[in-house]
Order: C-alpha cells, then structure tokens, then sequence
C-alpha cells in the first residue's frame, strides 16, 4: 500500500478493543510493521506510568486537573473513565493524522461508541481471548500487577466482552501470526471499500473526458 492517502478522503479510522490481556497492544504494534504509514493515536491518560512507559509515547500522561480542563473545552473526540482512570483521545490525535494511509485508536466500549458517533466511517474491530482461562493466566503474566488488580480486571473484562456487538468485526487471538494476518486484512479490505475510493474514481473520470478524442480507438 503507497505511503500516500491515494484516495484522498482522509485515514482511515481503525478502532481497536479489548478486555485487558487479550493481545490488543501486540497486534497494534504488528500491524503496524505490516502496513505503511498506519498512525497510532496516542491517547491521554490520568493514571501513572508503568515501568518502561514514555510519555507522549504509549499514553500523553496529565493530572486530573488538566485531563477534566480539556473534557471542559471539548479537546477530545472521545473519553472515559476506566478503572478509577480518566482516559481520552484528543481531537489533535486526527488532525495531526491527515495525511497518513490509517489511524489506529486503542480504546474501550465506551470511546468506540463515542468515536463511531462522531464518525460513522471509522471501521470497529472487538478482540477477544481464545479462553478466559488462558485470559486470566495473561492477566496473572503481568509482574506490575497485585492479585486483586488481575480480580477486578478479570471482572471487567466479562463486561466488556457483553459489548463485543458494536463493533464491525470481532477477531480471537488465539495465534498471534494468524490474528496479526486477520487485522491486516480487515484494513486492506476496508482501503479498497468503494465509498472510500470515489472520490479518485470520479477524478478519474472528469479528467477522461478533458482528454482529446482518439480516431480509431475501440
């Protein structure tokens, strides 16, 4: 895929969901090796960085103060408030996106449902675990988490399974090559889809009938 937006009509929006623990940030990154020019929203956050983590990088790290500031000012395209943290994507995140071939947007049910209401073209894809045992055994693998953040985690995820049903496509990672394949696919798919490239079409076709005539052509 070029690395210009030949269609012109924009990135395309690409959300991203999951319960905690089943692979979304994994395949993000993937995905992301797979495709030219895919931009990764960077999404602001409440809560303290985890070992490892950059601002600006995984999350725009901010106060409280400051994060309910820009809710007030209506800096954000969409916002939640997950696990006693605020988090939210701001409308800067798209614009500084413009010309980019796709934006991936790494939230919950709640900002799919926001960005998709806004934007009605973005393209929903739920993940899902391939079991919750082998969910909650991903859940247990993180070192920076004590048992009952796994517990309530676990919990939460139940939850946000129930909404798998907003979203275009649902994805089980059970093999991380064969669901890094399925998500690159779904975006390709989207790419060629025909709403998105009419407006070329169209150019296309104006700038045919600008061209002279050829005696003889079939």
């Amino acid at each position: 895929m070029s690395s210009e937006n030949a269609h012109g009509g924009g990135p395309l929006l690409l959300i991203l969901s999951s319960p905690s623990g089943a692979g979304k940030s994994t395949l993000t990154r993937r995905v992301r090796d797979q495709i030219e020019n895919l931009e990764f929203s960077v999404s602001h956050t409440t809560r303290s960085p985890r070992a490892g983590e950059q601002d600006g990088r995984e999350y725009h790290f901010v106060t409280r103060t400051q994060f309910e500031s820009d809710v007030r000012a209506g800096r954000f395209l969409e916002w939640a408030e997950v696990h006693g943290n605020l988090y939210g994507t701001s409308v800067a995140e798209v614009e500084r996106a413009g010309h980019a071939a796709g934006v991936i947007f790494d939230v919950d049910h709640q900002g799919a449902r926001m960005i998709k209401a806004q934007r009605p073209d973005a393209v929903g894809v739920f993940i899902l675990p391939p079991s919750m045992e082998i969910l909650l055994e991903r859940l247990r693998g993180r070192a920076s988490e004590d048992e009952a953040t796994v517990q309530r985690r676990f919990r939460v995820a139940r939850e946000e399974i129930a909404h798998y049903g907003l979203f275009d496509y649902v994805l089980v990672n059970a093999d991380l090559d064969k669901a890094t394949l399925d998500l690159t696919s779904i975006f390709r798919a989207e790419w060629c889809r025909r709403r998105r490239a009419a407006q070329h079409a169209e150019r296309l076709l104006s700038a045919a009938r600008d061209l002279p005539t050829v005696e003889g052509a079939d």
